[in-house]
């Protein structure tokens, strides 16, 4: 892997550590407010029910007990309390939504679900009366307590949708730039092919005209490899624009390009192309750009088996319900371990000593973007071989 990609996976590791590390300050620090809040709420709770026990004792009223009942029953603005006897039977409540439409069955039972859903949350405040008589105040967290324990929650789900977002930018901003150099850098390859090509061309031209080469194997070489440059330079022109797909014969594209690449390797390595479709089955695609797909997975095949193997093409139909053709390439070369599935296929990743480890890339961009296909690792053993899947639609 070159570095620059090595260092963008530390800058993603770093970005994702700091995220982690602020949501996890988030939580303690908001925990430590809760628990703080949820003492005070229960201090509060506990002042409330002695000055009610205060209050209910006390027969006489005076100036005093007006400012305990303003100052302590009345402040209560937030927490929703329910006051009952010791049979449980309802006497008031207070900060509750209680729709004045209901009927006095339904504000009971409404009452009822309430108490119920606060034993779970708080064990009920005794108020003891004397003489064997007690009321009891139940009580639930104050809705500005439920909303600061709920704040945690939110603020993590607020930094994972900034971190989606700002991943989703990053990584279209990237992709728009790796595009720009891959435009740029075929189409300048292609413009610096046409003029040794046209040379080539017209070298040729003269050579099969001149009576000197009549009958010399050398001119029909030297026309093939002219044919294949010409090739060649129409792929690299159709990177960056949108390449004419065409319903095409998918056995016979196969066999064109392994009988391309089958006579300029080791002739120890062996080529076999097989189908499991119906002879007329086509796909959609660009002729040209597939071949290329095709010459690259095979290509790195070869150097896997440095030179000796067999490598065997399948056609078959695959994908969701079988409606797409699956060609899948597979040599007995030296496999690739599960961890490295995806990796493959990024820009820079190569084993070899030369090379930009550029060729998967490539191909994957080809398919995916070009095909709107698929292009992955479908089965690796160390030591034993790979097979690539392409996906086709049909």
């Amino acid at each position: 892997m070159l570095p620059i990609y090595d260092q963008k996976s530390r800058i993603k590791l770093v970005i994702v550590v700091l995220a982690l590390v602020i949501g996890a300050v988030t939580v303690i620090y908001t925990n430590l407010l809760v628990r703080r809040l949820s003492e005070r709420e229960q201090q509060q709770i506990n002042l409330y029910a002695r000055t009610l026990r205060f209050l209910i004792s006390t027969e006489v009223e005076d100036a005093n007990m007006a400012f305990l009942n303003t100052e302590i029953i009345e402040a209560n603005t937030t927490i929703p309390v329910i006051l009952t006897d010791g049979e449980e039977n309802i006497i008031q409540y207070k900060n509750l939504t209680v729709p004045e439409a209901l009927s006095e069955a339904q504000k009971d039972a409404l009452l009822r679900r309430e108490i119920a859903e606060m034993k779970e949350l708080h064990p009920p405040v005794v108020v003891n009366l004397g003489m064997g008589l007690r009321n009891y105040i139940y009580y639930k967290d104050s809705q500005i307590l439920t909303q600061l324990k709920t704040y945690p929650l939110v603020q993590l789900g607020v930094i994972a949708s900034l971190g989606v977002i700002a991943y989703m930018v990053f990584s279209t901003s990237r992709r728009a730039e790796q595009n720009r150099v891959w435009v740029g850098l075929a189409k300048e390859t292609a413009h610096q092919l046409g003029t040794p090509l046209s040379s080539l061309m017209a070298w040729q031209n003269y050579m099969q005209e001149s009576e000197r080469f009549q009958g010399e194997p050398v001119v029909e070489e030297l026309a093939k490899d002219v044919k294949r440059l010409q090739i060649i330079t129409e792929r690299f022109s159709n990177i960056g624009s949108v390449p004419v797909l065409k319903d095409e014969n998918i056995r016979d594209v196969a066999e064109r390009a392994i009988d391309y690449l089958k006579v300029r390797v080791s002739r120890k390595v062996v080529f076999k192309v097989e189908s499991l479709l119906d002879p007329a089955t086509t796909a959609s695609v660009n002729v040209p750009l597939l071949e290329w797909v095709i010459e690259n997975i095979c290509k790195n095949a070869v150097d896997a088996m440095e030179g000796r193997g067999s490598i065997t093409l399948i056609l078959r139909h695959g994908g969701r319900n079988n409606k797409q053709i699956a060609l899948d390439i597979t040599d007995t070369g030296k496999g690739i371990p599960k961890s490295k599935f995806d990796t493959v296929f990024q820009p820079g990743y190569t084993t070899k000593k030369r090379g930009w480890g550029l060729g998967l890339a490539l191909a994957k961009r080809i398919i995916e973007n070009y095909h709107k296909g698929r292009l992955y690792v479908r089965w690796s053993e160390v030591g034993k071989g790979t097979t690539f899947r392409i996906l086709l639609n049909g």
